[in-house]
């Protein structure tokens, strides 16, 4: 890890012996001399040194830890990937974790940093400290601009990039997953000057969370009960900044219509709450399905950067995000340039084997996923549904959310593409309360494996 360099104060040399009269006039001349040369080495001959500070804050192409980056109230740690081809005056992306996760979990498990190589934007991935690994997404504070909790200090990340790289200011985005999701409407919400656009996979809209008894929990929000009218969802988020008048983030929402975790009426409310802070139609400019089994909807535009922009996943569970999935959220923000939609992740044919080793109390699942097919799977996505009971605690060879119910594993950096004929073995450890099976069935990328 490698925290933000600091230039040491020169040091001020110790008292020596008085110098003899006679030289005093060729000591000064030696100092005008001196100070001369040192001015003239730091005036800047263009606006090169920006970039070259810049270069040697953190290194490129290298997932980097960044400490001392400012306001950090609740005392969140900030990961910062900047590309070898970090262009100048690079957009931003703030990809946040979901619960359980981490700024690496969320590095590893996401595209955005191949992206950005492709690209040249830079991604900031908060990571929080707090046990639950949930973003505060609930308080008082963290639903107030400036209030005192996790979105001052991602702000602060955000300055620290816009800083160092000299980051175009217009150009900053936020994105995330399950708790990131919620997280990124509350950006969107506390800063609306600061974040362009955003992309929520599986959240809650703006203050569906909230609570006064300082739990991080809302079962009435997650179990999909709490209606409000437009207007009334409208109003929590112009609250949190009283007063603003200026434009307002558009915003792109994913949401699976099995979804367990954060149910599926929250994606009808949020579409409610930033159409009505968009002040547009909550009647669709466009519906299409762009993939077998999505419908998208767009408010207030037609196009691929309408004010809102709404994707119902038929079928799928908490587990919203796919790879290829976070391009579409690019060409969303405008980041791509192209103003196409890319392709869906290609689906792959599979086969899953599971080595289940069992105690009292918990088990390991061995998982081999090999490729029947005959094209290489670039990036991928396996979804099973743990047998009622059981909590994964901990995994390798790819990163699992939730930790219960319909999980989604997605790979890390080493095992992301599997070539024909080829298998990675992944794996978890769960806790159970009597069933010890294994998953009964499991899909890549939305479709279905058969039993190794």
């Amino acid at each position: 890890m490698s925290d933000i360099p600091v230039i040491a104060p020169a040091r001020t040399a110790p008292p020596g012996p008085p110098r003899p009269r006679g030289t005093l006039r060729s000591v000064l001349a030696a100092l005008l001399l001196l100070c001369a040369a040192v001015l003239g080495a730091a005036a800047p001959a263009s606006s090169a040194p920006t970039g070259d500070r810049a270069a040697a804050a953190v290194p490129a192409a290298t997932l980097t830890e960044v400490t001392g980056f400012g306001a950090n109230p609740s005392n969140l740690r900030m990961y910062v990937y900047v590309p070898a081809s970090v262009t100048a005056h690079p957009a931003v992306l703030v990809a946040v974790h979901w619960c359980t996760g981490s700024g690496p979990d969320m590095y590893n498990g996401t595209e955005y940093a191949s992206l950005a190589d492709r690209l040249g934007f830079v991604v900031v991935y908060p990571s929080v400290t707090r046990a639950s690994k949930c973003f505060d997404v609930s308080s008082p504070q963290a639903l107030r601009r400036d209030g005192g909790s996790d979105p001052v200090g991602i702000r602060s990340m955000v300055d620290w990039v816009t800083r160092t790289y000299a980051a175009d200011t217009s150009r900053v985005f936020a994105t995330g997953n399950s708790s990131g999701a919620m997280m990124t409407n509350v950006l969107l919400g506390d800063y609306p000057d600061v974040f362009a656009a955003g992309a929520a996979f599986a959240g809650v809209p703006f203050g569906c969370f909230a609570t006064t008894d300082g739990s991080e929990w809302n079962s009435a929000c997650s179990g999909g009960t709490i209606n409000r009218t437009p207007r009334e969802w409208g109003d929590l988020v112009r609250a949190a900044y009283p007063g603003y008048t200026g434009p307002r983030p558009r915003m792109q929402l994913w949401h699976g219509t099995e979804d367990d975790t954060l149910r599926y009426p929250n994606f009808g409310e949020e579409i409610d709450q930033w159409t009505d802070v968009q002040g547009v139609s909550r009647t669709p400019a466009a519906t299409d399905t762009p993939v077998s089994g999505w419908t998208r909807t767009r408010y207030g535009g037609t196009g691929d950067r309408a004010p809102v922009e709404a994707i119902s996943l038929q079928g799928v569970g908490h587990g919203a995000y796919a790879r290829g999935m976070g391009a579409r959220a690019l060409t969303f923000f405008g980041l791509d340039g192209s103003g196409t939609t890319p392709p869906p992740p290609a689906p792959g044919a599979c086969a899953v084997k599971s080595a289940v080793s069992a105690w009292n109390t918990g088990l390991t699942n061995s998982v081999t996923l090999t490729n029947t097919g005959t094209a290489a799977i670039n990036g991928w996505q396996l979804a099973f549904t743990l047998p009622a009971g059981q909590t994964i605690t901990n995994g390798w060879g790819a990163t699992y959310a939730p930790a219960t119910g319909a999980v989604t594993a997605t790979n890390v950096s080493y095992d992301g593409t599997i070539a024909p004929g080829a298998s990675v073995t992944i794996g978890y450890q769960a806790g159970h309360s009597g069933n010890s099976a294994a998953p009964a069935a499991f899909t890549l990328n939305g479709k279905a494996c058969t039993a190794g």
